[in-house]
């Protein structure tokens, strides 16, 4: 008789137990709570979320990476070092042009309180660039790449044409804009549905999850893991921040949910793709770091939905 196979826990299930994890629950975001599946969240407001960004600091030069340079070269067969690029290229581009293009989204906040949160994210979307520069560089990633600019090059091979048009497409046109014409709230609306709800809610915070859990099971990369979870505690405190400010604007005006609604038709189906590996050829199934495609969507679309009744909207 066939031993019976361990199921997989469940996607509420696996919310629940990064819930678990400390200083992740305090940050506010809505998909780590079980009541925004009725709508309902404890929300921070700008100044709480502020000071937790001061009680959540940490430095990249802590980390040790001497064991993630033993597992990387003789631990990690490079087949498996290929496919684990593709999830470590793209938070490592990702992060680098999220940070570039903050600026302008800070200048258009309406209140001094959001514009205070969204500096404190420019100094953490610097931090995550210089945590995975120091990963790559210490562990020996991308050998003969010398400097920052070099190894972002160097990496662009391993992620896919939907990342680009995503990254270099809609959110640079957005923030374009929004540098030009600071007054558009319309527009900053539909940008922070773009960077909190879909870049890092939908994309960043799935990848970092199955990124996290794989190392953890597999005993390898210790400082990539302890980093790399300090970097996935700030982004859920970013995306906290989207969901206040989204939920606010969705209150003062109704034709904000609307801009809502339109930037996440136009952006779901391109963040989709993203999810899929670059070797993927059309609707086939694909694993990585221990999970399906089903799985991974699934995971993505419910983090996605809870936010979204949360801010007004039924998903």
């Amino acid at each position: 008789m066939e031993a019976k196979a361990e199921a997989k826990p469940s996607t509420a299930d696996t919310l629940s137990a990064i819930a678990d994890r400390e200083g992740f629950l305090a940050t506010s975001d809505p998909a780590l709570q079980e009541s925004a599946d009725r709508g309902e969240a404890k929300l921070l407001d700008y100044r709480q979320l502020y000071e937790l960004w001061e009680r959540q600091q940490w430095a990249t030069q802590d980390l040790d990476f001497s064991q993630d340079r033993v597992d990387w070269h003789e631990r990690i067969d490079p087949e498996e070092r290929f496919a684990r690029m593709y999830g470590l290229s793209a938070f490592f581009i990702g992060e680098q042009k999220v940070a570039d293009e903050l600026g302008p989204i800070m200048r258009a906040a309406p209140t001094e309180e959001q514009r205070i949160f969204l500096s404190t994210q420019i100094a953490d979307e610097a931090r995550h660039v210089a945590f995975f520069d120091r990963f790559y560089r210490e562990v020996g990633v991308l050998e003969g790449a010398d400097g920052l600019a070099e190894r972002l090059a160097a990496t662009e091979e391993h992620v896919n044409d939907a990342f680009h048009q995503l990254f270099d497409d809609l959110l640079k046109t957005r923030v374009d804009h929004l540098a030009a014409n600071p007054d558009d709230t319309g527009a900053l609306v539909e940008t922070i549905t773009l960077y909190h709800m879909i870049i890092e809610g939908v994309l960043a915070l799935t990848g970092q999850h199955f990124i996290i859990d794989y190392n953890t099971e597999q005993g390898t990369l210790p400082g990539f893991v302890e980093g790399f979870q300090k970097v996935a505690r700030d982004e859920h405190r970013h995306i906290a921040f989207g969901v206040r400010f989204l939920t606010d604007m969705a209150h003062q005006d109704p034709a904000h949910l609307e801009a809502i609604q339109r930037m996440l038709a136009e952006s779901i189906p391109i963040a989709d793709k993203v999810l899929d590996p670059p070797w993927v050829q059309g609707d086939e199934d694909w694993e990585i770091f221990g999970q399906s495609k089903e799985e991974t969507h699934a995971f993505a679309a419910q983090c996605l939905s809870r936010r979204l009744k949360v801010i007004g909207l039924a998903a």
